[in-house]
């Protein structure tokens, strides 16, 4: 395999032989049992392993993190399983989480007994609310060296260039949703920057930076925050608009429980609430960036084959009007 195949299909020599080398070599049997599981960036698997029921190997993507990077996320979180967070923190061995086989990095992790989280039963916002407090009083001790900060440049400038750069939207977009999406994109930004200079300067803390409903699990203690791959330094509301949903009486209600359940153990400033409009927008723009440039991996194509549509781009460019309105109101 040549270097541009390689860069374009990473996981291509990711074979379940090779899945169960990785942990074998780390002196587990393993029973034959293997499952992929729902990963798009990384590759994820179970694998049956007799004395422990399960483990769960995550191989990092190529070029995506750099080793002091991944290695920092890992301090993080056993930094947060140190402080009885519930969290799904890498396994140690010989004093290493971060490990390689086959010319790929990947880590361990405990197979955590949990289900999906029911966000609408009594009490769940409050219950995510304490956990999250308790998270970021641990995230707001030190700072990230390494680790990428929430902005409107990394998120958004950036995203929106590569996305125009891209052969995709040079090739299978029409050339006239390709310019209305480059006007609907700029003027959103523009109206991005303008919200948080309104907002004017936060606190930036460490977060999960990725927190919704499909990196939590439920056990019978409450949420259990797995997948810190995108932890980064930004600011608290982050890791809290995600959980808002429906009308705006709707949203306001569950603000409230789960502002108050995040406020018996960590301070959050009213004012943070200002930048859910600008950060919905970020991640808008960074998730249709994000899919153009992992398009040469084949599981993109097949898990979002709707994205060279015409009607994808209509759609999609119309949102980003609709999302600008929302910031200026």
């Amino acid at each position: 395999m040549n270097e541009t195949d390689r860069t374009a299909q990473p996981f291509a020599g990711l074979s379940p032989d090779v899945v169960i080398e990785a942990l074998e070599r780390l002196g587990f049997e393993c029973d034959g049992r293997l499952f992929a599981l729902n990963s798009y960036e990384n590759r994820v698997y179970q694998v049956g392993v007799p004395e422990r029921g399960a483990l769960v190997l995550k191989f990092y993507r190529p070029g995506r993190w750099s080793d002091a990077q991944i290695l920092e996320e890992h301090t993080f979180t056993h930094e947060l399983l140190a402080a009885d967070l519930p969290v799904a923190a890498p396994e140690i061995f010989d004093g290493a989480t971060l490990l390689q086989h086959a010319g790929l990095r990947y880590a361990v992790f405990p197979r955590l007994a949990a289900r999906a989280v029911e966000i609408d039963a009594r009490g769940s916002l409050d219950l995510i609310g304490r956990t999250l407090g308790r998270l970021h009083a641990v995230g707001a001790r030190s700072r990230f060296a390494l680790r990428p900060t929430l902005d409107s440049d990394r998120l958004g400038w950036d995203a929106r260039a590569t996305l125009l750069e891209s052969e995709l939207l040079g090739e299978r977009v029409d050339a006239a949703l390709a310019d209305k999406y480059e006007e609907a994109s700029g003027l959103l930004l523009e109206a991005v920057d303008a919200a948080i200079e309104r907002v004017g300067p936060v606190s930036r803390i460490r977060l999960h930076g990725d927190c919704h409903l499909g990196n939590i699990l439920w056990n019978e203690r409450g949420p259990v925050f797995v997948d810190l791959d995108d932890c980064m330094s930004g600011p608290r509301i982050q890791d809290l608009w995600m959980f808002l949903s429906g009308s705006e009486d709707e949203r306001e209600a569950q603000w409230r429980e789960l502002a108050g359940g995040y406020r018996q153990f960590h301070d959050i400033d009213e004012y943070e609430r200002e930048l859910i409009e600008p950060l919905r927008a970020l991640r808008m723009v960074h998730h249709a960036a994000w899919i153009a440039s992992r398009w040469h991996d084949p599981a993109f194509p097949r898990a979002f084959p709707w994205f060279t549509s015409p009607r994808f781009w209509q759609e999609h460019v119309s949102d980003l009007w609709q999302q600008r309105a929302a910031i200026s109101e």
